[in-house]
Order: C-alpha cells, then sequence, then structure tokens
C-alpha cells in the first residue's frame, strides 16, 4: 500500500510540498475499480484537477469550498492540483466529492494522514457539507474488500446495501463533519453491520400476490408452471380484462427462490441503476420489470452518454413484463433479440465497452386485434378484414420466433370467478417447479452457465432431447402443417422437455410433444384470417 503523505522539498529547499493520497471508487458496468486522489498543495495560485474528470467531477471544488466553510475549514489559498489516477479511465459522477475534500484538507495540514491509507470514501457534496446517496454501493465495497482495505465511508442512506459484504468495516455518515473528527481521532463513527444471511433467509420467500388469488384459467396456469419450470420465454393472447397482467404479475411466486449468489448480483445491478432504497441491503425476491410501451431502446436495453442497465438487466434473474406488446416501437423490440439468445448486452463506446448480465425470462401479452375481441366468446370484433394478421404482424417473425410458448387466453365465466374454493397456491406450484429444475441442474452440471433447458444449446438438444419414432413422426407432421423454422423446432423440443422434467420423466413421450406443439398457436397459418 502506498504512503498516504510525503512531504517534498524542491531544489532551493525552501517550501515544503504537501503530497496526500486518498482512496475512491469508479464503477464500469456492475464491477468497480479504486480510484487513488493525489492532492498537492504548494505555493501559488489557482486549482487544477487532472486525470480525465467528467463536468460533474469538475464542478467539485464548488461543493466542497462550500462544505468546508460551513464546517469552519479552510479552502487554501494555494495551488491545488488534483491528480484522478489511473488517468487513462474516465472518472464520471459527483461521488468523488468526499475523498477530494478529505485529500485537500490532509494537503493543507488540516486534517491527519495516519489512516487514509485504510479506507475507500465515496459521497457526493451539498453545499451544506451533508452527504447525498451515490450510485454502485455494493460494486464499490466488493472491489474494496478485494483490494485489501479495512473499510469504506459512504453515505448513510448507501451504508446498508454497501454492509451485505463481510470482512469490510461500513461506516454511514451524514456529513463532511463527521468523517474529518474521525480522522482527526476526534470521534469514532458507527459501523453499520448487517447479517446478509439471516436477512436473505427471512424474506427470500415474501410476497404481496398469490395464484391462489386467480380464477379459473387452469390451462394458462400450466402452460405458466411450464414456462417458469423450464425459464421459457411466454406470450399471451386475449382480450382486455381476460386476466393476462394479474397472470404474469404472478409468476415471480413460482419460480424458484433466489439463491445468494443470484441475490447478489442482481443487487449489483440496481445498486449500479440507483434502484436500492436505504432500507434495503440485499434484493431477496426475483425482479419483475414492466417498462410501458413508451420507452425508448436505450431505456429498455441499457446505454446512453454515460451507460446505465436497461431495463432487460434490471430483470436479470427475474421477469421482464411487455404489456401490450404490438404497441412498442419496432426498433426497441428489435434490439432484444441478441440479448434474448446470449443472455447479456454489450454497449460500446470509442473508449471502453461495457457488459451487463440479461438472463430474464420475458412474458408478453397482447390483445388479438386493436379492438381486442377477435375469437371473443360473447362480443363482436369490428376490425375490419385482415386487420388481425396486420396487426400480429408488427411482431416480426425471428421475435416469435424466440419466444418459446404462444398461449390465447379467453375470459373466465362468472361461475369461476363465482367459486369459493381457492385455487392451487403458489408455494405449491413452486415446489414442482424446483422439483422440474433440481433435474435440470443434475443435469446440466457439465455445462457452464447453463441451468434450465431454455439454455440449451442446439448440441445439447440432439444430446439430451432423445424422440421415438412416433414422436419424430408427430413433429414432422407439425413442421410442415404449421410451416415453422428451424428456431421453432428446438424450441419445441425444449418445452417438450421440460413437459417430461414436471413428471421426473427421462423420457420425451408422444403426449409431452403435442402438449409443447400445441403452445405454437401463433404459427398457425390460419390464425388471424
Amino acid at each position: 500500500m502506498c504512503v498516504k503523505i510525503r512531504i517534498l522539498y524542491p531544489a532551493n529547499h525552501t517550501q515544503p510540498i504537501m503530497l496526500v493520497k486518498t482512496y475512491g471508487s469508479a464503477v464500469f458496468g456492475i464491477h468497480a475499480a479504486t480510484i487513488t486522489i493525489e492532492a498537492d498543495v504548494t505555493k501559488g495560485v489557482k486549482f487544477f484537477l487532472v486525470g480525465l474528470a467528467d463536468n460533474a467531477v469538475k464542478e467539485s471544488q464548488q461543493r466542497i469550498e462550500s462544505s468546508l466553510r460551513i464546517h469552519g475549514y479552510k479552502w487554501p489559498k494555494q495551488k491545488i492540483v488534483v491528480n484522478m489516477a489511473p488517468a487513462d479511465i474516465r472518472k464520471e459522477g459527483s461521488a468523488f466529492d468526499l475523498p477530494m475534500a478529505v485529500g485537500v484538507l490532509a494537503a493543507s495540514e488540516q486534517l491527519k494522514t495516519h489512516k487514509l491509507e485504510k479506507y475507500v470514501m465515496m459521497g457526493e457534496l451539498s453545499l451544506d457539507g451533508t452527504l447525498q446517496p451515490a450510485k454502485g454501493a455494493l460494486p464499490v465495497a466488493v472491489n474494496s474488500r478485494a483490494e485489501g482495505f479495512e473499510g469504506l465511508i459512504l453515505p448513510k442512506q448507501n451504508a446498508r446495501e454497501a454492509a451485505v459484504v463481510d470482512k469490510l468495516k461500513i461506516y454511514g455518515v451524514d456529513n463532511l463533519r463527521e468523517v474529518i473528527d474521525f480522522f482527526n481521532d476526534e470521534a469514532e463513527l458507527e459501523q453499520t453491520i448487517v447479517d446478509t444471511r439471516a436477512e436473505f433467509f427471512a424474506r427470500v420467500n415474501q410476497s404481496d400476490v398469490d395464484f391462489s388469488d386467480v380464477r379459473g384459467q387452469e390451462n394458462v396456469k400450466r402452460a405458466l408452471e411450464i414456462a417458469a419450470a423450464g425459464g421459457h420465454n411466454l406470450m399471451m393472447i386475449g382480450p382486455p380484462g381476460s386476466g393476462k397482467t394479474m397472470l404474469a404479475r404472478r409468476i415471480p411466486t413460482i419460480l424458484p427462490p433466489l439463491t445468494l449468489k443470484e441475490a447478489l448480483e442482481t443487487t449489483k445491478i440496481h445498486s449500479v441503476a440507483g434502484r436500492i432504497d436505504k432500507d434495503t441491503s440485499l434484493m431477496t425476491v426475483r425482479p419483475f420489470r414492466s417498462p410501458h410501451h413508451t420507452i425508448s431502446d436505450i431505456a429498455l436495453v441499457g446505454g446512453g452518454a454515460f451507460p446505465q442497465p436497461g431495463e432487460i438487466s434490471l430483470a436479470h434473474n427475474g421477469v421482464l413484463f411487455l404489456d401490450e406488446l404490438p404497441e412498442f416501437r419496432h426498433n426497441v423490440l428489435e434490439v432484444m433479440r441478441q440479448p434474448l439468445e446470449d443472455r447479456k448486452i454489450t454497449i460500446s463506446r470509442a473508449r471502453f465497452s461495457i457488459e451487463y448480465p440479461a438472463n430474464f425470462m420475458l412474458v408478453a401479452s397482447m390483445n388479438p386485434c386493436p379492438c381486442g375481441y377477435y375469437n371473443h366468446p360473447g362480443k363482436e370484433c369490428v376490425c375490419p378484414p385482415g386487420m388481425v394478421r396486420r396487426y400480429l404482424n408488427r411482431i416480426s417473425g425471428p421475435l416469435f420466433d424466440r419466444i418459446d410458448i404462444h398461449l390465447e387466453v379467453v375470459p373466465v365465466p362468472f361461475r369461476k370467478l363465482d367459486e369459493k374454493e381457492a385455487s392451487e397456491k403458489s408455494e405449491t406450484i413452486r415446489n414442482r417447479v424446483i422439483s422440474a429444475r433440481q433435474m435440470q441442474s443434475e443435469r446440466f452440471r457439465d455445462f457452464q452457465n447453463v441451468y434450465c433447458n431454455a439454455m440449451m444449446s442446439s448440441k445439447m438438444i440432439r444430446e439430451f432431447v432423445t424422440l421415438d419414432a412416433s414422436c419424430r413422426l408427430l413433429i414432422k407432421t407439425a413442421l410442415e402443417k404449421l410451416g415453422l423454422s428451424a428456431r421453432a423446432y428446438d424450441r419445441i423440443l425444449k418445452v417438450s422437455r421440460t413437459i417430461a422434467d414436471l413428471e421426473g420423466s427421462e423420457k420425451i413421450e408422444s403426449y409431452h410433444l403435442s402438449e409443447a406443439i400445441h403452445y405454437r398457436s401463433l404459427d398457425r397459418e390460419s390464425w388471424g384470417i
């Protein structure tokens, strides 16, 4: 570890030069890198900030100067040079205010330096010296522990989030004065401690919704169970009020609970995006993201001038629900094609590339036509001839191919709505899903980053999906009649493998395959004509 203060003497030996080092952190994707902030206060005038800093960092002088004055400290009336190393990495955001302020104070001999080498600091300063919450506290804490620092000092709002990382002292502070008193040995900071495992397991099964709330729709629940068991993408098509959104919102309750590793990875992404509130330390339930159809392509997949994770990454390890799919702009939907296959998104810029994970389950819903009542049992569709097919064609064939299960949802009759008997609970369905996933985990134990049937490659399908003569004849007939693509063929085999797993069967029977073919309803040439 570098020495934090050096007293250098120039050639004339008349004026010592004070050089102090403090440590901050920069976030790239879902990872962080330590930034060394060197503060040099010497004879002269003006303030110089070097090290490829953006405008938010360059504006820090005014915030720091006001904060010091409020708490009775002086901004040095000398030449101040602050270097942010390594100089070839762009520094973005205002979270460098705190380590820069501490560095300037130490270099001007207003603050002791003996503890500076042990701590990473982050936080934006208000003009009155209070600290504002910062993004990316969890990746910063992970990196700080990996690099051997003793602790992390950051705004109190981010303390519980960072305290998920063990073997690192986390100090949440309200203002600059608390930090100054700590380094001057005038006061102690209160350490934030979170029992990560206890909190995780206490909240992992919490949910406000349940499948027992849904009346009827047994065939739809069956399809959702299959989708959850194999991690398959799913499309629901039906008239308004048939329960598509209600069903979609309950899918996370039947997915297997997050593992601790998945929870940490999911929390990292939401931390980078600034979506963790002050009372949350670790995300314990699978995310459910439902963006509006007016969303832009950048907001969906991520990016921007300062790249941030998009909705597909915020839905990582959870569900991305796109309601009224044909209403989304064409270019927005098409940018999802690559992430749906690769389960990650790479955002490239001239100087760098950032990769965000995007392993989500896509659930989409749509009305069958603009008026919403095509194929409705009780209401007449008023759309002109050909409109149903044109409405469906707003979604490209390649995107449809990437959706494993197509499902028609019909309105629930009154006799079902009026039933007193409760429907099957999410917990019961989840137990069957977990059993099927355990079979898949054992099957794919020798394959890296493959956890469910939906993630199988074509080579793996040939290895793990074997069909007898009757099954081969059945799928051959279906391909010829429905005009399915090779990708749709693979999807049918994956779904049939999941159906067999739910029954605990290693062999795929013809009725497993028939049910999987049934879930390609939108591939039928007669649909919508």
